[in-house]
């Protein structure tokens, strides 16, 4: 256990702890469950940054990092459909698009195709595109049609990121197989 990997335990920490504050403030913003949520955000980067510069990287960390990203992502987006703030279609294929990821990452590993490809340029605009999505969408602003956009933009910004994932990770099968 070391620091990044225990950042990354605690973003699993702060999703009961956003859920609690989303859903018990009477705030229309919700601004208590927007700050635990760029807390999570802050100590994603934060747990990458130290991972790397301090030679820290794990197979736990590369399995739970995105494990913890994705499963705050799923709250995220439930509380905010539930509550009426994200369409049904947009929250539909996030969530469709998280939990497929979540489950092709796990029959990976199941099959030992643990080489998890890093985090590049593409998943890091989408991770900000999510925030950014994220807090218009809490805060409501700026309008609901410039929202809109921005959740569709967000949406489809993610399925470009998952497709290039999984070429990425065909190209680390076929590697395999050559060597």
């Amino acid at each position: 256990m070391n620091l990044p990997n225990t950042l990354t335990l605690f973003r699993f920490v702060l999703i009961p702890v956003y859920l609690w504050a989303f859903y018990g403030t009477e705030s229309e913003h919700k601004v208590g469950a927007l700050f635990v949520l760029l807390v999570a955000g802050l100590t994603d980067i934060l747990d990458g940054y130290l991972a790397r510069k301090h030679g820290q990287e794990t197979q736990a960390g590369q399995l739970l990092d995105p494990l913890a990203d994705k499963t705050m992502m799923l709250a995220v987006l439930f509380s905010l459909l539930q509550s009426g703030r994200v369409p049904l279609l947009v929250a539909g294929l996030l969530v469709f698009r998280d939990l497929a990821m979540i489950i092709g990452a796990t029959f990976f590993y199941v099959q030992g195709k643990r080489a998890v490809p890093k985090a590049n340029r593409w998943g890091k605009s989408t991770t900000v595109c999510y925030y950014i999505t994220i807090c218009s969408v809490m805060l409501q602003w700026p309008s609901t049609d410039a929202t809109n956009g921005l959740l569709w933009f967000t949406v489809v910004l993610s399925y470009i990121t998952t497709l290039l994932y999984v070429a990425s990770m065909r190209l680390i099968d076929v590697h395999r197989r050559v060597l």
